[in-house]
């Protein structure tokens, strides 16, 4: 099982990404519940947390900032039942990490033959 812990022993940027695709992990969003579920005040809260964690960087990675949206990304993606109950799956910091969006997108949709380059400090800043 994936980890926020398991993930921050990994030193790259890559190695991390690997460790989080889900390029071969069938799931789906549910979207229906999870909308409302993402305006939440007590999800709200959480995230704002791990935001703080994480210094807002994408994958927990010092220097690697995040400029736009930031996503906190579900590390085990939830399922329906998870958002219905309201499982602990869906407020545990251990499966919680920030993420740019295209971080983000990375790792639910980039085909796995597709290469991506290695994130450095600063790369996302405007010229």
């Amino acid at each position: 099982m994936r980890t926020y812990t398991g993930m921050m022993k990994l030193d790259t940027f890559a190695e991390r990404l690997t460790y989080l695709k889900l390029w071969d992990t069938p799931h789906e969003s549910p979207r229906h519940l999870s909308m409302a579920f993402y305006k939440h005040p007590r999800w709200l809260s959480v995230r704002d947390s791990i935001i703080k964690r994480d210094l807002a960087m994408d994958l927990g990675m010092y220097g690697l900032d995040i400029y736009g949206p930031i996503f906190v990304h579900h590390i085990d993606p939830l399922t329906e039942i998870d958002i219905a109950t309201w499982s602990s799956k869906c407020f545990d910091p251990d499966n919680l990490i920030c993420t740019s969006l295209d971080t983000h997108n990375t790792i639910h949709y980039k085909p796995k033959e597709d290469e991506w380059v290695e994130r450095t400090s600063g790369d996302t800043k405007l010229w």
